[in-house]
């Protein structure tokens, strides 16, 4: 029997989702971080081919069996990732069509197959991507944690860091931050938290956004105001992208996904109140689907469609 791989690959997790030619779920799985730009290209194909054989494994199916996948890669806009990717797949699943698009393409699709949308992308780095009713697509943001990642959960445990060694320093407001950062992260000595950040940050910044969201629950002002500029640097990629596609009076779906999203706090509240006076029709929800179910799904359409067109 035909079956099917979808794979969501991030900068912190991946997930992958194994249909068959109903579209029936046989297996999910999740593994780390394949995104090759931050985690290389052989870490990201070694993520992928796990992720892979756990989900054929727990649904008793052979890889011989794979025809079509999908993978919706961060950092594929770059040709050379894509392709790289691509090649992995090709050589690890033979009998399967490969098919490997960006995090925006794959999160557009989830939030809605045609017609205008935004998705807005904040896990370990942020970007957002929108489509209008001609089908143009636009993105903005996803230059990486050097220059860009705003709003991101890397952006916020950056900056979370940054207060707690201002206010250790004497000139920054008082926070709670620092001491439960160093207690994250198991340690008295910064200068251990410093080795680590020069070694690998996003081992290190990206899992501090919990605990700058309980910060701000329990009245930390700095922990807030991080949370609000995370919102408000989200609020303006999608306010360009919103204009640049001519969206601002129009009736249509803003949609969220991504691990900043799966805590409630001020991101969320401030993202919304920016972007309604940019688009007050627009509705801001999470995805309904998954992005791996999503490229499963792409995977399984891209096959049948390719079987219509042969026939």
């Amino acid at each position: 029997m035909s079956i099917f791989l979808g794979f969501d690959a991030g900068g912190t997790k991946t997930d992958c989702v194994l249909i068959d030619s109903a579209g029936r779920l046989l297996a999910e799985t999740r593994g780390g971080g394949a995104n090759p730009m931050r985690a290389g290209f052989a870490r990201a194909c070694d993520v992928l081919g796990a992720t892979a054989q756990q989900a054929l494994a727990e649904a008793h199916r052979d890889a011989d069996n794979v025809r079509a996948i999908c993978a919706g890669v961060a950092g594929a806009g770059r040709s050379r990732v894509a392709r790289r990717i691509s090649s992995y797949l090709t050589r690890a699943f033979p009998n399967a069509s490969i098919r490997v698009i960006t995090d925006i393409e794959l999160a557009l699709n989830a939030a809605a197959t045609e017609g205008p949308a935004v998705v807005i992308i904040a896990g370990t780095g942020s970007a957002v991507g929108g489509r209008n009713a001609a089908g143009q697509i636009i993105r903005a943001g996803g230059w990486g944690p050097w220059i860009g990642d705003d709003g991101s959960a890397y952006d916020i445990g950056r900056r979370a860091v940054k207060a707690a060694l201002r206010t250790r320093d004497g000139v920054g407001p008082a926070t709670t931050l620092g001491e439960k950062i160093l207690l994250a992260q198991e340690t008295h000595d910064w200068q251990v938290v410093i080795g680590r950040i020069a070694k690998h940050p996003d081992s290190v910044f990206p899992p501090l956004f919990p605990l700058v969201a309980e910060s701000a629950i329990a009245g930390d002002v700095v922990a807030q105001e991080i949370l609000a500029s995370a919102g408000k640097s989200l609020a303006h990629l999608a306010a360009s992208v919103i204009v640049n596609l001519g969206l601002q009076d129009q009736t249509f779906l803003v949609a969220k996904s991504g691990g900043v999203f799966s805590v409630a706090s001020q991101v969320e509240s401030v993202l919304s109140a920016e972007l309604l006076r940019v688009a007050p029709n627009a509705r801001i929800e999470s995805l309904r689907i998954t992005p791996a179910r999503s490229a499963a799904e792409l995977a399984r359409k891209s096959l049948s469609a390719s079987v219509a067109h042969g026939s």
